[in-house]
């Protein structure tokens, strides 16, 4: 449980869920409940779909290209590192990808639950390089089941925020959001400098 509890608060910390809420509230005003509802419920299930999709497919990513898992602690530590530092600045949006253009394509789009909700707003490089250096370390299934099962809760923490959105907009508003994405900014960071410093260590004793 101890595991998943760390797990879950480490995925937390890099998707944010919180700090889409702006971005959320701004692609979906002048719809209908209902409507939100479902983005919401869409957002979430392409969430999952992608994280549980790379998770699963890591070790696979990793031969493919030849990469041992201390080059993927150590790079995937450099994103953790890039996003930690823009969610401290209050550039959660522009560093997940969403910027002018895909803003401008986001408003004539009828559909907006994959893209940009679900790539690259909540799933992205950070995540996705986390949950690989995850499944290459963690070989056992019993450890790898705790994982699936975060990647889970985290998908359905993404949906009741979403859901939430209009609520949470309302009582913390930009600046409370903003707070909440600079601490959990600096969680990030704290993630990736370890992910950074065991990378080198293992690669370092190979070497000797």
């Amino acid at each position: 449980m101890e595991f998943f509890l760390a797990t879950l608060f480490s995925l937390f910390s890099i998707v944010d869920p919180p700090g889409a809420v702006p971005v959320y509230i701004s692609l979906t005003s002048g719809m209908e409940a209902k409507q939100r509802n479902r983005i919401a419920l869409f957002s979430s299930f392409y969430f999952l779909l992608i994280l549980i999709g790379f998770f699963l497919a890591g070790t696979y990513i990793l031969s493919f290209f030849g990469l041992t898992i201390h080059s993927m602690r150590i790079a995937g530590g450099m994103v953790l590192l890039s996003t930690g530092f823009s969610l401290m600045g209050g550039n959660f949006a522009k560093r997940k990808g969403y910027n002018e253009t895909v803003a401008a394509d986001s408003q004539s789009r009828q559909e907006i639950a994959f893209t940009p909700m679900a790539m690259p707003l909540l799933s992205g490089p950070g995540s996705i390089s986390y949950l690989i250096t995850m499944f290459k370390q963690h070989p056992d299934w019993s450890e790898r089941v705790w994982i699936l099962a975060a990647i889970l809760a985290m998908g359905l923490m993404v949906y009741l925020t979403l859901r939430a959105a209009p609520f949470l907009f309302k009582v913390l508003g930009q600046g409370g959001l903003s707070a909440i994405a600079r601490i959990m900014g600096f969680l990030v960071v704290a993630i990736g400098v370890q992910f950074i410093v065991d990378g080198l260590v293992h690669l370092v004793g190979e070497m000797d």
